[in-house]
């Protein structure tokens, strides 16, 4: 499943009365724009991402967007674009979601101004949408709700339809000025959800939202027009949307809470797992580590591509989320994997791992083999890996040795790899 994120950063932020666009503010040190790409490129579950932006920042983006080679945020390894936003919210969700790629089988569109959505709201909204069709995270009422009404004026306040009263014009500004307005009704807070973002879409279910020519303050609104159910994901009270002052003093608060307490944020618990790989070396087999075609007169021999990097990580992720190895997942008896690229196996255990809210932090691997000599290669290897598990390259290790002509590595008859994975509880 092919998932594009969309993060909807076309907006100036006026309302914040800053003087600089409201996504370039800092919190906690760091941009809010930042923060909420950064929470979709790292994600194990996101291939790619489109941030829509005002046309000022397209033609001069932030530097930790900018990538001669389209990837950005220390080299994660997954394709980013930017794109101009549009007048109004959806347009420019339009526009990010027609430079999405046709392969995307899901979309998932968040607001720059929620910075702390966390990795589990992701999973979760993600996951609803691939079997409903349609999802948005969202957050019980706990306040009792009063819908409000304008007064009649006359006598004993009545509840009139707001845009009925003979004020309505001269007296638009009914939220910052609720002088006049009475209660209409209260309503069940049991049954009133205020809604968040990510919000997810299947491909043709987004499309035929945003056909739609009228005006809507986010996507599930356009979905649930044209007529398709909006399943609801309980959202997390600290995913805000950074609009007013006062909320930028709130994300201050936040940001500062996860760095006093970084147990609260990111890493809950720490867990390692170690793997190791070995296949012999044959005529006629392409050498593949870490994703990568190293040039080789012989290659490894195996079900898959053989190798033994991904294979190696693969079980040691697998092991430190408790959930056996590479061979009860992806078994050599079953034609299904055959010649299956391991770096697709490696994603596969990164999402299995994800499903028990555990996240990779990083991982080392040490390659055993005599000839070819693969320090050329390293970096591309890293970058390979780190796109697939869903991390900064700089959280990945990967370096060679030899054997010293000792046994059938030193031979060159086999080649082999060690791999060790630090893995965390997810966000929440």
């Amino acid at each position: 499943m092919h998932v594009t994120a969309i993060i909807a950063a076309g907006g100036r932020g006026e309302r914040l009365g800053s003087t600089q666009p409201k996504q370039l503010l800092a919190v906690g040190g760091r941009p809010i724009l930042e923060r909420s790409v950064e929470a979709f490129l790292s994600h194990p579950a996101v291939d790619a991402v489109v941030v829509a932006l005002p046309q000022s920042l397209v033609d001069d983006p932030p530097a930790y967007l900018r990538s001669a080679e389209g990837f950005a945020l220390h080299g994660s390894g997954k394709p980013l674009r930017i794109v101009a936003g549009g007048k109004r919210r959806q347009d420019s969700v339009a526009n990010a979601f027609r430079a999405a790629a046709p392969a995307s089988d899901i979309i998932v569109i968040h607001d720059a101004a929620r910075p702390f959505a966390s990795a589990d709201l992701i999973a979760r909204t993600i996951e609803a949408a691939a079997e409903s069709g349609a999802a948005l995270a969202a957050v019980q009422a706990r306040d009792t709700v009063k819908r409000a009404a304008a007064s009649s004026g006359a006598g004993t306040a009545k509840a009139v339809p707001y845009e009925s009263h003979p004020d309505y014009e001269s007296h638009p500004d009914c939220e910052s000025n609720p002088d006049g307005l009475v209660v209409a009704e209260t309503l069940a807070r049991e049954t009133i959800y205020l809604a968040q973002t990510p919000q997810a879409f299947r491909r043709a279910v987004l499309s035929a939202a945003l056909a739609l020519a009228c005006d809507a303050t986010d996507e599930a609104s356009l979905a649930e027009r044209a007529g398709h159910p909006v399943r609801i994901v309980q959202g997390e009270a600290s995913n805000i949307k950074i609009t007013t002052a006062e909320d930028l003093l709130l994300a201050e608060a936040i940001a500062g809470a996860a760095i006093r307490n970084p147990q609260s944020a990111t890493a809950r618990t720490g867990r390692a797992g170690t793997g190791y790989d070995l296949h012999r070396l044959v005529e006629g087999r392409p050498l593949v580590l870490g994703g990568i075609t190293i040039p080789s007169d012989r290659g490894a021999l195996g079900h898959s591509d053989a190798d033994v990097v991904c294979h190696a990580l693969t079980d040691a992720i697998l092991g430190a989320a408790c959930l056996g190895d590479i061979g009860r997942h992806f078994p050599d008896s079953d034609p299904h994997w055959k010649d299956a690229s391991s770096l697709d196996l490696l994603r596969r255990a990164v999402t299995l791992a994800a499903e028990q809210g555990l996240g990779v932090g990083n991982v080392d691997v040490t390659v055993i083999l005599e000839t070819p000599k693969i320090r050329d290669h390293i970096e591309a290897m890293r970058a390979a890996v780190a796109g697939a598990i869903g991390v900064d390259a700089a959280r990945v290790s990967i370096k060679g040795k030899t054997n010293e002509g000792v046994d059938a590595i030193g031979r060159g008859e086999a080649i082999a790899a060690h791999a060790v994975a630090l893995i965390r509880a997810i966000q929440k």
